[in-house]
């Protein structure tokens, strides 16, 4: 999604960068020592910075309701059936009144944002600060814009009743991972994952069995946190079945 940069070195030797302008979250990264600069490019005022990202993002979600967040490759033409099952499984979760989150980007965010609409469901797309612009979809009724990772990654994780992850590459791989560890850890609860596509994902759960698990990094358990699926009814079934038992606890 973004063009490699190129750097020069000052008087100094220290390393000057032309391209893209720099994003908020590549500042966050650079080494305090070879920081220069008035205090608004500090980590002290990046804190102030942070958590205003986090106050605007929960003032905006705090309505959503009962949601679900879809994953996938922004990379993703419409040709593709992918974006085809991307929109109908969103369209029958919109159906099923769930508000659909994604990354607000093209391809399956795309496709997602779009099966809601048709559903006449909430659509709203948290976007994120890169290199290269990326431009949200035109299927969003809400767009709320991040300089963070890691602030966007909390919402799409907090306001969210389930998961669902079509395949992609690394950003999705990133956001899968982080949900795995959360649920693993007791950090969220009750929160399905479905993996859709056995095709692409097959490579990956064997590695996970064969490797993680054979090698005792991971416990049998872990590897029931996601589901695997080829139909978008499968997902909807997943959600429908999470939604009763989380409704169950609820009941008295």
């Amino acid at each position: 999604m973004s063009q490699p940069s190129t750097h020069s070195h000052g008087d100094d030797g220290s390393a000057r960068r032309s391209g893209p302008r720099p994003t908020a979250d590549e500042r966050l990264f650079v080494s305090p020592h070879l920081e220069r600069g008035a205090f608004t490019q500090t980590d002290p005022w990046r804190v102030l910075r942070i958590m205003g990202e986090f106050v605007s993002g929960f003032d905006e979600l705090a309505d959503v309701g009962e949601a679900v967040t879809i994953f996938g490759s922004a990379r993703l033409h419409e040709s593709d059936p992918l974006y085809d099952a991307a929109t109908y499984t969103a369209r029958r979760l919109g159906e099923e009144g769930f508000t659909i989150i994604t990354g607000a980007g093209p391809g399956v965010m795309e496709a997602a944002n779009k099966g809601a609409r048709e559903a006449g469901a909430l659509s709203i797309g948290l976007n994120i600060e890169l290199p290269m612009e990326q431009h949200s979809n035109p299927y969003l009724d809400r767009t709320i814009d991040f300089r963070y990772f890691f602030v966007r990654k909390t919402m799409l994780v907090k306001y969210s009743e389930a998961f669902i992850v079509f395949p992609g590459g690394f950003g999705t791989l990133d956001e899968l991972f982080e949900a795995l560890t959360l649920i693993q850890t007791g950090k969220v609860q009750n929160m399905p994952i479905v993996l859709f596509g056995s095709s692409y994902w097959a490579g990956l759960v064997d590695w996970l069995r064969e490797r993680l698990l054979a090698d005792g990094r991971i416990s049998a358990a872990d590897l029931k946190i996601f589901d695997l699926v080829d139909d978008p009814e499968a997902i909807v079934r997943i959600v429908l079945a999470s939604r009763a038992k989380r409704l169950e606890t609820l009941i008295p």
